[in-house]
C-alpha cells in the first residue's frame, strides 16, 4: 500500500502528507486533487488512495515537498453508492434502524446491564426477521395459497393460480399441498437475506484492522482492535435470523394441517404432527439462544467460527421446513380451506412481544444513563485527566467569527435523555408493522379486485385484523407528521425573523438589505433544525406507541377490522374507518414504489444523495451488531483502508500527516486515528470541518462518540482543529480545550461577505455544508498543524490512554 522506498530519516528531509476524505455524497479525486490527471495508488474501484500524477514518486523526491504537503485522497463514494439496484436496501429500512438502537446505548460502567440491553435489542431484531418472513407467508400462504385459491370467485379472476384452484380437482387443490407450495416464496426469501447478508460481509465487512499493541486498559471502544472486524458475531447472527425466517415458515405450514388432524386423523399422523411441532419449538429455542450469545468481542479481530454448529442448525432448520411440507401436503380427505388460516393470531402475539422487549430496552436505557461512566470506562485515565476538557462555543475562536447565539450553537446533550436507543427501536417496530400490514392489506385488494376484504360481495376474508389496523393507522401517521412539520415550518419561519437583527450585526459595516439578510437568517434557523431533531424524534415515537398499541387493543378486543368495528356507528364515522383502512392499503404501495425510486436516484443523483446522504451514512457507518440482514458497513472497509495506509506510510517514510476529513469523512478519519498505534497518531494531525462528531454522533452514539471518548481521542492526538460554521446544518464544534488551546475554530463567518467589495467583487453564497477549503481559515490551520508536527519531530511520544500532554 505504499509508494517509494525506504528513507533514512537521518540523512533525509521528512515529507509531508495531507489524506483528504471526503464526507456526504462523495465525489471524485479530480475534484478532491484539483487536477484532471490523477492515478490510484491502492485500492480498487470500490474505494482507493488516490495522486496526482505529478506527485505519485512523491516519496522518491522529499526535499522538492518541504512547503507544502502532497495532497492525496482516500474516495470511498462507491462504498454507500453505486448501480441502481442497491436501492433495494431500503426496503430493509427496518433492519437497519434496529441496528442503530444496539449503538446508541447510554455510556455506563455497568458492564452486565450494558450487556442486557445489547442482548434485548438483538432478540427484538431478531423479532423483525420474523415479522418480515410471516409477512411474506401471510400473502403467499394465507390470501394467495389457503383464501383465494380455495375460493371459486377468487381463483377464477386469476387465471395463474388455477392449476391449485379448490374447485379444479388437482393434485394441487387440496389445502395442504397449497400450502406446501406457497411456502416456496417466503422459504426463497429467507434465502435471499442469508446470500445477500454473506455475500456483503464478504465484499465490504471483511477487511482486517492494521496491526499494532493491545489497547491500554480503559481505552475506548472504538480503539479495541476488534471494533470494525466481527466475524463470529455476524456469521452467529446470520445462522440465527436464517434459521429462524425457515422455522416461521415450518410452524405457518404445520399448524394448519394438525390443528386438522385432531380427532380426525389417525394416531401416527397425529403423532407425527406433534414431534414436527415440538421439533419447531426446539429449534426456535436454540436459535434464540444463539442470538442472546452472539455478542460482539472487539478486544480483538473474532476469527473464530462457528461452522458446526452454524451448519447443524441451519440444517436441522431446513430439514424441519421440508419434513413440514410433506407432512401438510399428505392427503387428508374432507379438508377444505376456509376463513383465515389458524396462525393468523401470531402477528398479534409478536406485536405484543416487541412491545415488551421495547420496555425492557427502555428500562435498561434509564438504567444505564442515570448510571453514568467512571473514568476508566469513558477513557479518561492517567494523570492528565483533567488536562482535556470541555468548552461552551461561546469560548471557541470568537476571532474567526461571529459569537454563537443561545439559539443556534449546536448542542451536544445526550438525545432523549438516553432514552434514544428505545425510541429508535419502537420506530424499526413501527416501520416493520406499518409495511408489513400495509402490503399485506394491498396484496388482498389485488387479488379481491378492489373490493375491501370482508365486505359484502368479497370472497376473501383478508389478512390478520392486527395487519388491517396497522395499515389503516398509516393515514392518522401522516396527518400527525404534517400537522409536525407545519408546526416546525412556523417556529422556522419566526427563527429566521429573530435572527435578522443579529445577521445585520455580523456585518456591521455593510449596507444592509432585506433580501439579503432574509438569505443568511434564513440559512441560521435551517441549520438549528438538526438540533431539534430528538424532539421530533421523541413526536413521532410517542404517536406510533400510541397508534401501535390502539391498533392491537383494536384488533385484539373485537377481532375485526375498522370497518368492521364502525359498522354500528354514525355513517360519518363508518366511512372515516373504511376510507383510513383503503387510503391505508394504496399509501404503503406508493410509499414502497417511492422508497425504492428515491434509492435509485439517490445513487445516481450527487444532489439528492446528499439530501438523505446523511441519514443513511450514519445508519451504515456502524457495523452490523444487532441485525445480520441490515445493509452493510461501508466503515469496515473504510477505516482499515484509512488506518493501514497511514501506519504503513508513517513507518516507511518517517514523515507526518494531516487528516482531513469533512463531515462523514471526519469521523471516519477519528475512528482512524482511534486505530493507530502511538508512534503512527503521534506522527499525524487532524483537520476536521463540518464534522458531526459532537453534535450528531456524540448525542445520539454518547457511549462512543461522547465526550469522554471525544477528550481521550484528543489527549492521544499531537494535534486538532475542528472548523465550524452556524449556518452547518451537520457538522458543529467537539467542544474541547486543552492547555494550548480550544480544538474548535468557528464559527467561521458565512457568508465570508454580505456584499460586493473590492476584495468580493461577486456575491459571495452561503456555503453552510460545502465549501470549507474556500475560507481563509483553512489554509491557516493546516499551515499550523504541519508546523505543530514538524516542531514535535525528534520528542517522545506518550503512551495510549496515559499522556500527560494534551493539544489544541
Amino acid at each position: 500500500m505504499t509508494v517509494g522506498t525506504d528513507i533514512d530519516a537521518a540523512s533525509q528531509p521528512r515529507l509531508a502528507l495531507e489524506l483528504l476524505v471526503h464526507g456526504v455524497g462523495g465525489t471524485t479525486p479530480e475534484r478532491m486533487l484539483d487536477d484532471p490527471r490523477t492515478v490510484c495508488l491502492a485500492g480498487d474501484a470500490t474505494a482507493g488512495v488516490h495522486r496526482r500524477a505529478c506527485d505519485a514518486d512523491a516519496e522518491e523526491h522529499p526535499g522538492q515537498r518541504r512547503e507544502e504537503p502532497v495532497p492525496e485522497a482516500y474516495c470511498w463514494a462507491n462504498l454507500t453508492s453505486g448501480n441502481g439496484s442497491r436501492a433495494l436496501w431500503l426496503l430493509l429500512l427496518p433492519f437497519m434502524i434496529a441496528n442503530l438502537a444496539h449503538w446508541m446505548r447510554p455510556p455506563s460502567h455497568r458492564l452486565r446491564l450494558a450487556r442486557g440491553y445489547g442482548t434485548a435489542v438483538r432478540l427484538l431484531a431478531l423479532t423483525l426477521t420474523v415479522l418480515l418472513v410471516a409477512a411474506a407467508g401471510e400473502v403467499a400462504l394465507d390470501l394467495v395459497g389457503w383464501q383465494c385459491a380455495g375460493s371459486a370467485r377468487c381463483s377464477r379472476g386469476a387465471s395463474w393460480l388455477g392449476f391449485a384452484a379448490a374447485g379444479r380437482g388437482g393434485w394441487w387443490s387440496e389445502p395442504g399441498r397449497r400450502l406446501a407450495l406457497a411456502a416456496l416464496f417466503p422459504a426463497a426469501l429467507t434465502a435471499l437475506l442469508w446470500w445477500l447478508s454473506h455475500r456483503t460481509w464478504s465484499a465490504y465487512e471483511s477487511q482486517r484492522p492494521a496491526p499494532g499493541p493491545a489497547p491500554a486498559p480503559g481505552a475506548p471502544p472504538l480503539a479495541q482492535p476488534g471494533f470494525w472486524y466481527g466475524r463470529r458475531s455476524v456469521a452467529r447472527l446470520r445462522t440465527a435470523h436464517t434459521a429462524a425466517g425457515l422455522l416461521t415458515v415450518a410452524a405457518a405450514v404445520t399448524f394448519p394441517a394438525l390443528r386438522q388432524d385432531r380427532g380426525a386423523a389417525a394416531l401416527p399422523l397425529q403423532a407425527l404432527g406433534w414431534a414436527l411441532a415440538a421439533s419447531i419449538a426446539a429449534l426456535a429455542a436454540t436459535a434464540v439462544t444463539v442470538t442472546c450469545r452472539a455478542a460482539r468481542s472487539e478486544a480483538g479481530p473474532d476469527e473464530a467460527t462457528d461452522h458446526g454448529v452454524s451448519r447443524a442448525l441451519l440444517g436441522c432448520s431446513l430439514a424441519a421446513l421440508t419434513a413440514a411440507a410433506l407432512y401438510t401436503g399428505w392427503h387428508r380427505a374432507g379438508w377444505t380451506s376456509a376463513g383465515r388460516l389458524p396462525a393468523a393470531q401470531a402477528f398479534t402475539a409478536l406485536t405484543v412481544l416487541q412491545g415488551a422487549l421495547i420496555a425492557v430496552l427502555a428500562a435498561s436505557a434509564l438504567l444505564l444513563h442515570r448510571a453514568p461512566p467512571r473514568d476508566a470506562a469513558s477513557g479518561d485515565t492517567g494523570p492528565a485527566a483533567d488536562a482535556v476538557t470541555a468548552v461552551p462555543p461561546a469560548r471557541t475562536g470568537a476571532a474567526d467569527g461571529p459569537p454563537a447565539g443561545h439559539g443556534d450553537t449546536p448542542s451536544c446533550a445526550v438525545a432523549l435523555r438516553g432514552l434514544a436507543g428505545p425510541a429508535v427501536a419502537l420506530l424499526a417496530c413501527g416501520l416493520g408493522g406499518v409495511l408489513t400490514g400495509g402490503l399485506a392489506q394491498r396484496a388482498a385488494d389485488v387479488l379481491d379486485r378492489g373490493r375491501t376484504p370482508g365486505e359484502a360481495g368479497s370472497p376473501l376474508p383478508g389478512p390478520p385484523a392486527v395487519l388491517t389496523w396497522e395499515a389503516s393507522v398509516i393515514p392518522v401517521v401522516l396527518a400527525l407528521l404534517a400537522v409536525t412539520g407545519a408546526a416546525v415550518l412556523w417556529r422556522l419561519r419566526r427563527r429566521e425573523r429573530a435572527l435578522r437583527g443579529e445577521v445585520e450585526a455580523m456585518y456591521p459595516d455593510e449596507q444592509h438589505r432585506p433580501a439579503r439578510t432574509r438569505q443568511i437568517a434564513g440559512a441560521l434557523a435551517r441549520a438549528g433544525l438538526t438540533d431539534r431533531a430528538p424532539l421530533l424524534a421523541a413526536v413521532v415515537c410517542a404517536a406510533a406507541f400510541v397508534l401501535g398499541a390502539g391498533a392491537v387493543a383494536g384488533a385484539w378486543t373485537g377481532g375485526g377490522t375498522p370497518q368492521d368495528r364502525a359498522a354500528g356507528a354514525p355513517a360519518a364515522v363508518s366511512a372515516l374507518a373504511g376510507a383510513a383502512q383503503a387510503t391505508g392499503s394504496w399509501l404503503v404501495g406508493a410509499g414502497v414504489v417511492a422508497l425504492v425510486a428515491l434509492g435509485r436516484r439517490a445513487y445516481r443523483d450527487p444532489a439528492a444523495r446528499r439530501t438523505v446522504g446523511i441519514l443513511w451514512d450514519v445508519g451504515t457507518f456502524w457495523p452490523r451488531a444487532a441485525h445480520p440482514f441490515a445493509p452493510p458497513c461501508y466503515a469496515e472497509r473504510a477505516v482499515p483502508d484509512l488506518s493501514w495506509r497511514m501506519a504503513s506510510w508513517t513507518a516507511r517514510t518517517g514523515g507526518r500527516i494531516i487528516l482531513s476529513g469533512h463531515s462523514q469523512g471526519g469521523v471516519l478519519a477519528a475512528a482512524a486515528v482511534w486505530q493507530l498505534d502511538p508512534a503512527a497518531r503521534g506522527r499525524v494531525a487532524l483537520l476536521t470541518y463540518g464534522c458531526p462528531l459532537a453534535r450528531l454522533y456524540g448525542r445520539w452514539f454518547p457511549a462512543y462518540f461522547g465526550p469522554g471518548p471525544l477528550r481521550g481521542l484528543h489527549r492521544d492526538m499531537h494535534a486538532w482543529r475542528n472548523l465550524w460554521r452556524r449556518t452547518d446544518p451537520i457538522g458543529g464544534p467537539v467542544l474541547l480545550a486543552g492547555p494550548e488551546g480550544p480544538v474548535d475554530r468557528g464559527p467561521l463567518l458565512d457568508p465570508v461577505a454580505y456584499g460586493r467589495s473590492a476584495r468580493h467583487p461577486l456575491p459571495e453564497p452561503v456555503r453552510g455544508h460545502s465549501g470549507f477549503q474556500a475560507d481563509p481559515a483553512f489554509a491557516r490551520e493546516r499551515a499550523a498543524l504541519l508546523a505543530r508536527l514538524a516542531g514535535a519531530e525528534g520528542r517522545a511520544l506518550p503512551a495510549q490512554g496515559s499522556s500527560g500532554r494534551s493539544s489544541g
